[in-house]
């Protein structure tokens, strides 16, 4: 049953990056397809997949279901939303809200830019923690010991030639963060682009979400990227205060 489950679950994942066939799934799980089948009847009856006339595989509207009660049950973003809507309104950058959630920190929302660019992150989308300006202030608040641990497991792919690629860097990058309490992705996670990010606390002072905007070098160069600075954090300060939160 745990074998069954966990392969209903890569499906689905599977699903998430795209429709695909029968053969396709079963070369992915690297099962036989008779196998594949038996596990999509109970999700395509659940409406958690469907199949077109095409016979290929989607997810199913009992996804999006699922996805909308959890975005409503995540308090932060419900808090969060008025100030960033005001905030994005009055200057049309991309803005993203993170949190953590278990070992991971993922977008759990997302406002597009008035320009014409978009960029390829999604609401729910995992983030990547040694090249991105939220997930270096997530990991900012973790007390040395647990941030050395987690940092030791960390995934330090180079996405760009700028991206930090050894632990002894990237916790030297946590030190700057915490002195500053803000962060910065320069053309760290995708080439031309450059983000800067600041923490939500919450009553008891802990950060429990970031707030990021992120510009193509060509719309916004660094430079000017850094006047939205300010601003942000005092978005992200109201939204603290909502959350109760009250610097000593």
């Amino acid at each position: 049953m745990s074998q069954s489950l966990t392969r209903a679950l890569e499906i689905l994942r599977l699903l998430g990056e795209g429709p695909a066939s029968l053969d396709e799934l079963a070369d992915e799980l690297g099962v036989h397809k008779t196998t594949v089948l038996r596990l999509l009847r109970p999700l395509t009856e659940a409406r958690f997949a469907y199949h077109d006339e095409a016979h290929r595989y989607h997810l199913g509207s009992r996804v999006f279901d699922l996805a909308a009660r959890a975005s409503e049950q995540r308090g932060i973003r419900e808090i969060a939303a008025p100030h960033l809507v005001a905030f994005n309104r009055e200057y049309g950058r991309t803005t993203h809200l993170a949190a953590r959630e278990g070992d991971a920190v993922v977008y759990i929302d997302k406002l597009e830019s008035r320009d014409l660019i978009r960029m390829y992150s999604r609401v729910g989308m995992e983030v990547n923690l040694n090249s991105s300006a939220v997930g270096k202030l997530m990991l900012s608040t973790l007390p040395d010991d647990e941030l050395r641990r987690f940092v030791a497991g960390m995934d330090f792919t180079r996405r760009t030639p700028n991206t930090i690629v050894t632990p002894e860097d990237y916790l030297a990058e946590i030190e700057r963060v915490r002195a500053q309490d803000w962060a910065v992705d320069r053309e760290e996670n995708e080439p031309t682009i450059n983000c800067i990010g600041a923490p939500v606390r919450d009553a008891s002072g802990t950060v429990v979400a970031a707030v990021s905007v992120s510009v193509p070098d060509v719309v916004l160069p660094f430079d000017e990227l850094l006047d939205l600075l300010e601003p942000l954090r005092a978005t992200c300060a109201a939204i603290s205060r909502d959350c109760g939160y009250r610097p000593r």
